[in-house]
C-alpha cells in the first residue's frame, strides 16, 4: 500500500503520527508539506475524502495558524471561496494546509486521531 504523509517536521502533532506508524511498522514516504504541498489533485481527493466523513472545505485548512490568520481566511471562506480558489491556494502555501496530512491510495485524512489512523493504515 502506498502511504503518503505530509508532514512539517516542528509540529508535535505531526511527529506524534509519524511515531505512531513506525511502531505499527507502516511503509510511508514522509513529505515536508512546506517544502512540497500536496497537489491541486491530491487536495481535490482529500476534499472528498473529508466530505464523505461529513466534513468540508475549511477542515482542509490549518485554523489554528498564523498565516490563515493574516491571511483572513475565515472570512474568505465565509464569503465563498470557491473550492478550486481554495485549492490552488493550498497546493501554493503548505503551512495553511492542516497536518499531518495523510493520503493512502484509497482514502485519507488530516490531523491525527490514532484510532481514524487505525482504520487507514
Amino acid at each position: 500500500m502506498k502511504i503518503k504523509v505530509y508532514e512539517y517536521p516542528k509540529c508535535s502533532t505531526c511527529v506524534k503520527a509519524l511515531k505512531f506508524l513506525e511502531a505499527n511498522s507502516v511503509q510511508f514516504e514522509k513529505i515536508n508539506i512546506v517544502d512540497k504541498p500536496p497537489s491541486i489533485k491530491e487536495l481535490s481527493s482529500m476534499l472528498d475524502y473529508l466530505k464523505a466523513s461529513g466534513k468540508g472545505l475549511k477542515n482542509l485548512f490549518n485554523t489554528s495558524g498564523i498565516q490563515y490568520r493574516e491571511l483572513g481566511m475565515s472570512e474568505k471562506i465565509r464569503a465563498g471561496l470557491t473550492e478550486s480558489d481554495a485549492l490552488k491556494l493550498l497546493s501554493q502555501n503548505g503551512k495553511l494546509i492542516k497536518r499531518p496530512f495523510l493520503l493512502t491510495e484509497k482514502n485519507g485524512t488530516v490531523g491525527f486521531e490514532a484510532e481514524v489512523w487505525k482504520k487507514l493504515v
